[in-house]
């Protein structure tokens, strides 16, 4: 049995989900409201996301052991294959409404980065023998972590290959009143079908925002 995945992205009139400010408190106001077992996050998002804020701070004793948090707090599961995150997931673990990181690897990673994880005491598990096997990466999550819930807000290559995986069962975009023009970055570009959905909510928020949830047929 496979998790249910929710797709929530922030995006402008016209699509894009780059090249204008995002409402992080209303997006994630959202986002929490769907309470997921887990955040599906692509390595580059997070790194994007992190460097944002300057440079990492360093290491310090406690990054090597694992965090004692709520229970019911969602786990962050970010595809890592390459090591992007070497020397930066100390940051992501610090975050207060995270539970712990896992990662997901292939036969295909870097052993530094393997040793990296060890020595800190991250889940990692090897779902792929170049890339990561969707699938079996979800079987594994509500297997191993009775995670029943996904909630991923990561860019559009991951989010679009859950998509054409068939992966995807609700989408929910906060539609944000701008306009970017001939500088988007279509959330959809790389969606290789038609995909039929049905509309469950249209909901016009405050200042113009509005937020539509979708069933994916």
């Amino acid at each position: 049995m496979l998790p249910k995945i929710i797709l929530h992205n922030s995006i402008s009139l016209d699509g894009s989900l780059l090249n204008f400010e995002v409402n992080m408190g209303l997006h994630y106001q959202i986002a929490g409201e769907y309470k997921p077992d887990a955040h599906l996050v692509g390595s580059n998002t997070v790194k994007t996301g992190a460097e944002l804020y300057g440079s990492t701070p360093p290491e310090e004793k406690h990054d090597f052991i694992k965090p004692t948090r709520n229970g019911n707090l969602p786990y962050w599961v970010i595809p890592d294959t390459k090591g992007t995150l070497k020397g930066m997931l100390h940051e992501i673990r610090r975050f207060e409404f995270c539970k712990d990181v896992i990662i997901l690897t292939s036969k295909a990673t870097p052993k530094e980065y393997i040793k990296y994880l060890e020595a800190r005491d991250y889940d990692h598990h090897i779902v792929g023998s170049k890339h990561v096997d969707l699938e079996k990466s979800l079987e594994l999550l509500y297997k191993n972590y009775n995670v029943k819930t996904i909630l991923t807000d990561t860019g559009k290559i991951l989010g679009n290959l859950l998509l054409n995986r068939g992966l995807v069962k609700e989408i929910s975009l906060l539609i944000h009143p701008v306009i970017v023009g001939d500088k988007p970055y279509n959330i959809f570009d790389n969606i290789d079908k038609n995909i039929h959905l049905k509309l469950l909510k249209n909901e016009i928020l405050e200042k113009g925002y509005v937020w539509l949830v979708y069933k994916v047929d």
